[in-house]
């Protein structure tokens, strides 16, 4: 408590974290992330579930940069180190918003531009520099600042993180499954390990305030053989049930029809089996930071 009270009349207000490096890389991300979504929006191309993945995307990475930076402005992160590492955290958001906003500049310029889309080219544009002002965030603070990770900015955290996002993008490719029990049996499989990713990553962030009831290290080692399990079942059950009998259209334009797009599935399932695999070997043999179960 005393701690606490200590840390508390720390937290004084500090304008200036606004003007150093990493004060206007977070002002940059902010302004560029609303920009983009506004534009986006104003656009209303589509309600598909990439163009809804984007529009979240945006708004998401831009709150986050934001609540960071208004507790660092007032030193309230201070206060925080009491039960996370704040360094850590940090570097690890950025690093998660760096993956996601880059990933959606990459999706948004293969589905929504054109030659004689300039709107779209200029909204793509924005969310590329959104992109790379996340990049130059993570080499700021992994290379300049010479930052270490705890957890989420360590390899076993970002680990997490791939195979939560690797999972979004399952999600929001999954079309053609209506009246298909197996394909709805692969969901299932999807859907299972999903909410429990961001449960593991949130009780190690607070690992400082020791208060679980149970071994994280062993409900990890449980969590990694299950979500083997599934994904296995997955990777062979969906490809079987979805393209048997069912070659790739002679019209299928890029990455727009629904069999590319149920490709995608089948490839993005494969490589968050081969996540899953390798997080499971790793922490069995505890190496490259992973805790040994």
């Amino acid at each position: 408590m005393d701690k606490i009270k200590k840390t508390l009349s720390e937290a004084v207000f500090t304008p200036s974290s606004l003007i150093n490096g990493r004060g206007a890389l977070h002002m940059t991300q902010i302004v560029l992330g609303i920009l983009t979504f506004i534009l986006a929006a104003v656009q209303g191309e589509t309600q598909h579930t990439y163009w809804n993945y984007a529009m979240f995307t945006w708004a998401f990475c831009s709150i986050m940069t934001l609540i960071i930076t208004v507790i660092e402005m007032f030193m309230l992160h201070l206060p925080l180190k009491v039960c996370l590492d704040w360094d850590d955290f940090t570097t690890g958001m950025a690093m998660s918003s760096a993956l996601m906003t880059a990933s959606v500049f990459v999706m948004y310029a293969n589905f929504y531009i054109c030659r004689k889309c300039l709107y779209s080219i200029v909204i793509a544009f924005l969310a590329l520099l959104c992109g790379v002002a996340y990049i130059l965030e993570v080499l700021k603070d992994k290379f300049m600042d010479k930052k270490k990770g705890s957890y989420l900015a360590a390899l076993p955290g970002f680990w997490k993180v791939l195979e939560a996002f690797v999972s979004c993008i399952i999600f929001i490719s999954l079309t053609g499954y209506d009246g298909k029990p197996a394909l709805i049996m692969c969901i299932v499989a999807y859907v299972i390990p999903f909410p429990i990713i961001p449960i593991i990553i949130i009780t190690n962030i607070l690992t400082k305030m020791k208060c679980l009831p149970f071994n994280i290290d062993r409900f990890v080692f449980i969590f990694l053989v299950i979500s083997v399990v599934l994904y296995t079942f997955a990777a062979i059950i969906w490809p079987i049930y979805t393209f048997k009998g069912n070659p790739r259209p002679s019209d299928c334009p890029g990455s727009f029809c629904i069999w590319a797009i149920q490709f995608m599935v089948a490839f993005m399932t494969y490589v968050n089996l081969i996540l899953f695999i390798m997080d499971l070997v790793f922490t069995l043999l505890g190496i490259c930071g992973f805790k040994r179960s």
